[in-house]
C-alpha cells in the first residue's frame, strides 16, 4: 500500500463516489415533490397553505414523528404509515362518492363496503378514484394547488378524524392521549398528511408515475410497482455475484493469509496503564449501563404491542408514552455504541503513541459533557413528547426523525463532544505520527478515520426545523447510514488492527493492506448505496437505479467475512486455553458472523427495489436493525471493549465466566429473538402488504392483531436471555474495577 498508485485510485474512487452521492442530492432537491403556496377548492376558497404544511410537519415532528407511526415508510412500526393511511382512507370515500352515496353516507363507507361490491363495480370505481388522484392539478406558475369536490369533501372528514384520533390517542397504536389539544393543531397536522398523500398518489407532472414512484402499493388508488423495479433488482443480484467473484479473485491473489503464529503473544504481563487509560473505564461501565438500560426500553416498546397502554397491567403511556420508550430505546442504543468507540479511541492514543500532560483530566471532562448530553437528549426529548414544547421542540426537545431525534441544542454538543475527542487522540497519537515514514500508514490511517467521525456526523447539520422532508431524510441518511455503518466502521477497522497487530495475531503490513481493502469495499459501495434508504422519499428513478447496483455491492465485503472469521479462530486455537485474548476475539467473531447474516443477508434482503417496494415501513426491516446493529456494531463495541479493558485491570480481576455467560446469553438471545419473533413477524405482514397494500399491514388489525401479540410475547424468553448477558457483562465490568483499584491488595 505504499505505492504511490494505489494511493491515487483509492482517493479517486473515494472522491468519484462521494461525487455521486452529491450530485444525487442535487437531483433529489430539483425533483422534490413540491409544496404548494395554497391549496384551493373548486370554488376558489383556501383549504391550506403552504405554510399549514410546514407547520403541521413541525408540530407532528415535535410529538415524537417517525416514531408515532411511519412517514413514507420511514420510522415505527405500530401506528400506521401515515401517507398510506391518508391516501387509502381518501381512495375510499372517493369510491364510496363516485359509486353514488350522498356525503353523509359516504362518512361511514368502509373498506369492508367497497369489498361487497361486485367486481364489475369494484374496476369501475377504482378506475375513477385512481383517476382523480392520480391526475395533477398543481398550477406550477401559481403554485396553487385545485381539489375537486370529492377530495375536499375527504380532507374535512379526515381532519376530524385525525384530529380526534390524536385528541384521545389510541392504545393499539401505540398513540397516547393529547397529541394535538386543539382543533387548529388537528388541521396542521392534518394538512401535512394531506401534502404526503398528494406526493404518494399524483402523478408527476413529467412522468407517469408518482412523486414518490407509485409507493406506496395501494391497488384501489392505482399505485402498482414500476416494472424498473423488477429490472433493477434482477441488475442488482447479477452485479452482486460478480462483486462476490471479484473481491474473492482480489482477496485471494493479492490480500491472502499471514502467518499470524510466527508472532502470537501468549505471555500477558500484569497491565501497566496510564491515568487516561484508566479514566476511560467509566465510559466502558457508563456505556453498559446504558446498555441494559435500553435492554429494558426494547422489552417496553415490544410489549406495547400485546398489552397497549400497560406493561403487565400497570398504566405506563402517559408517563412513558410508546414514542418516548422507542425515542430512547434507539438513542441509547446509539449512545452505548459510540461511548465505546470514542472511549476505545481514548485507550488506544497511548497505547501506541504517548500519555500527554493533562489527558486523564481531559478525558474525565469529556465524559461528563457525555453525560451532560445524554440527559439533556433524554429529557428533552421526553419533554417534547409530552408536550411542554407544544410544536416547537427542534431545538431543545425532538427533531423527530428515527436515529437522529436528539434536539439540534444537543446535537451541537455532541459534535463539539467529538471534536474535543478527536483533539485527544490527535494529542496522544502524535508522537507515532511523527515517527511512521507513510503518510498512509496504520496509525495516520487512525488519524483519518478519527477525523471522519465528528465530520460526518456534521451532515445532520444540513437540514434544518423546516426543510423540506426529501432534502431532510436525504441528509439524515448521511448520519445513520454513511456515519454509523460506514465511517464508524472504518474506525472500528482500524482500532481493531492495532490491536489484532500488537498481540501478534496479524502482521503490522498485512493489517494495513487489510485495511485499505476493507475501506475500499466498505466504502466502494457503501457511499453510493445510501440511496437505497431513499427509494421512495420523493426521489427521480435515477436514485432507485443507484441504490438497487450499490446497496447489492455493499454485501461484497461481508461475503470476506468468513475468512475473517475462520483466520480469528485459528488464532483462538493457537492461543491455547488459557489466551489472554479469548473472548475479546470470540466477540469479534461474533461481529463477522451478525455482518454477514444481520448486514449481508437480512440486509440484502430488503435492499432490491421490487422488495423493499412492499417491505418499506413493516417489519422486515428491524429483523437487519436488530440483527445488524446490535449483532455488528454492539458486538463490535464489546469486542473493543475488552479488548481496552484487559489492559486496564489487573490479570487476577478478569472472569473468562463472566465473558463466556456475556458472550453466549448476547449471541444466543439475539439469534433466539430473531428466529421466534421478528422474522415470522416481518414476513407474516410481508404476505399483508403483497396482498393488500402497505396501508392494510399497518393496521391494527395486524400490528396488533393476535398473530403478531402470540409472537411478541415468545420474545420474552429470548429477550431475558439477552438480558442476562448484558447484565453479565456490566458485572464482569464492576467487579473487575473492584478488584483492580478498591481491593486491600491492590
Amino acid at each position: 500500500m505504499t505505492s504511490p498508485r494505489l494511493k491515487a485510485f483509492f482517493l479517486f474512487c473515494l472522491v468519484l463516489t462521494f461525487g455521486v452521492l452529491i450530485f444525487g442530492g442535487y437531483l433529489i432537491n430539483r425533483e422534490k415533490p413540491p409544496i404548494p403556496d395554497q391549496v384551493v377548492t373548486p370554488t376558489g376558497e383556501t383549504l391550506f397553505t403552504g405554510g399549514d404544511i410546514i407547520a403541521g410537519q413541525n408540530y407532528y415532528f415535535s410529538r415524537g414523528g417517525q416514531h408515532i407511526g411511519t412517514i413514507w415508510g420511514h420510522g415505527s412500526y405500530l401506528a400506521p404509515d401515515w401517507s398510506a393511511d391518508y391516501l387509502h382512507r381518501m381512495g375510499v370515500y372517493l369510491a364510496a362518492r363516485h359509486h353514488g352515496l350522498d356525503a353523509e353516507a359516504a362518512h361511514v363507507f368502509s373498506q369492508a363496503d367497497y369489498d361487497q361490491l361486485d367486481d364489475q363495480e369494484k374496476a369501475r370505481l377504482q378506475s375513477l378514484v385512481s383517476r382523480e388522484i392520480k391526475t395533477n392539478r398543481l398550477d406550477p406558475a401559481s403554485s396553487v394547488l385545485h381539489f375537486t369536490e370529492y377530495q375536499t369533501e375527504a380532507f374535512a372528514l379526515l381532519t376530524r378524524y385525525y384530529t380526534d384520533l390524536f385528541t384521545v390517542g389510541n392504545e393499539r397504536m401505540g398513540l397516547q392521549p393529547g397529541i394535538v389539544k386543539t382543533a387548529e393543531q388537528g388541521r396542521l397536522v392534518t394538512a401535512f398528511f394531506t401534502w404526503l398523500a398528494w406526493s404518494a398518489g399524483t402523478q408527476r407532472l413529467d412522468a407517469e408515475h408518482t412523486y414518490t414512484t407509485n409507493w406506496p402499493y395501494d391497488p384501489l388508488v392505482g399505485n402498482e410497482p414500476l416494472p424498473g423495479f423488477l429490472i433493477w433488482s434482477i441488475v442488482s443480484v447479477i452485479l452482486l455475484i460478480f462483486g462476490i467473484a471479484a473481491a474473492l479473485f482480489v482477496y485471494q491473489r493479492y490480500v491472502g493469509h499471514d502467518d499470524y503464529d510466527t508472532g502470537l503473544k501468549l505471555d500477558f504481563a500484569e497491565p501497566d496503564p496510564t491515568p487516561s487509560q484508566k479514566a476511560t473505564l467509566i465510559f466502558f461501565v457508563t456505556a453498559i449501563a446504558l446498555f441494559v438500560i435500553q435492554i429494558g426500553m426494547g422489552a417496553m416498546t415490544a410489549h406495547y404491542t400485546v398489552e397497549g397502554d400497560a406493561f403487565f397491567g400497570i398504566p405506563i403511556n402517559t408517563i412513558l408514552p410508546y414514542a418516548a420508550v422507542r425515542t430512547w430505546h434507539i438513542q441509547l442504543s446509539i449512545f452505548f455504541i459510540a461511548t465505546c468507540f470514542l472511549a476505545a479511541g481514548l485507550f488506544i492514543g497511548p497505547f501506541v503513541g504517548r500519555e500527554p500532560k493533562g489527558q486523564a483530566t481531559w478525558v474525565v471532562t469529556l465524559f461528563a459533557a457525555l453525560v451532560v448530553v445524554v440527559l439533556g437528549t433524554l429529557s428533552g426529548t421526553w419533554s417534547s413528547i409530552a408536550g411542554f414544547f407544544e410544536g416547537d421542540g427542534f431545538f431543545f426537545g425532538h427533531q423527530g426523525y428515527e436515529y437522529i431525534e436528539l434536539g439540534r441544542f444537543w446535537q451541537l454538543l455532541l459534535i463539539v463532544g467529538m471534536i474535543i475527542w478527536l483533539v485527544l487522540v490527535w494529542r496522544s497519537i502524535r508522537p507515532a505520527l511523527k515517527n511512521e515514514d507513510d503518510n498512509g500508514g496504520l496509525t495516520h490511517m487512525l488519524l483519518y478515520a478519527s477525523i471522519s467521525i465528528p465530520l460526518f456526523y456534521m451532515a445532520g447539520l444540513l437540514y434544518g426545523k423546516s426543510s423540506h422532508l426529501s432534502d431532510a431524510e436525504y441528509w439524515r441518511w448521511w448520519v445513520v447510514h454513511l456515519w454509523v455503518e460506514g465511517f464508524f466502521e472504518v474506525f472500528a477497522t482500524v482500532v481493531m488492527a492495532f490491536l489484532l497487530s500488537h498481540i501478534g495475531a496479524v502482521s503490522r503490513k498485512f493489517a494495513l493492506t487489510a485495511v485499505y481493502f476493507t475501506i475500499f469495499l466498505y466504502l466502494g459501495s457503501g457511499v453510493i448505496g445510501t440511496f437505497h434508504h431513499l427509494y421512495w422519499a420523493g426521489t427521480p428513478t435515477a436514485i432507485i437505479a443507484l441504490g438497487a447496483v450499490f446497496s447489492a455491492l455493499e454485501v461484497v465485503p461481508l461475503s470476506l467475512l468468513g475468512f475473517e472469521a475462520a483466520h480469528n479462530l485459528r488464532v483462538i486455537e493457537a492461543g491455547g486455553k488459557n489466551f489472554a485474548y479469548r473472548w475479546p476475539i470470540y466477540f469479534f467473531v461474533s461481529v463477522a458472523f451478525w455482518n454477514l447474516v444481520g448486514a449481508g443477508v437480512f440486509g440484502f434482503l430488503i435492499n432490491p427495489p421490487i422488495v423493499l417496494y412492499y417491505a418499506q415501513g413493516i417489519n422486515t426491516t428491524p429483523i437487519h436493525s436488530h440483527t445488524a446493529l446490535f449483532g455488528v456494531y454492539g458486538m463490535l463495541a464489546i469486542s473493543l471493549l475488552l479488548f481496552s479493558v484487559r489492559h486496564i485491570v489487573t490479570r487476577a480481576s478478569w472472569s473468562d465466566q463472566l465473558l463466556k455467560v456475556s458472550f453466549w446469553g448476547l449471541n444466543g438471545g439475539l439469534a433466539a429473538m430473531a428466529v421466534f419473533s421478528l422474522i415470522p413477524v416481518g414476513f407474516y405482514q410481508f404476505y399483508f402488504a403483497v396482498r393488500d397494500g402497505l396501508w392494510y399491514a399497518r393496521s391494527p388489525e395486524i400490528t396488533s392483531g393476535e398473530v403478531i401479540r402470540n409472537l411478541s410475547w415468545l420474545r420474552m424468553g429470548p429477550d431475558i436471555l439477552f438480558s442476562v448477558g448484558a447484565i453479565a457483562l456490566l458485572f464482569f465490568l464492576l467487579r473487575a474495577i473492584k478488584l483492580s483499584f478498591f481491593s486491600r491488595t491492590s
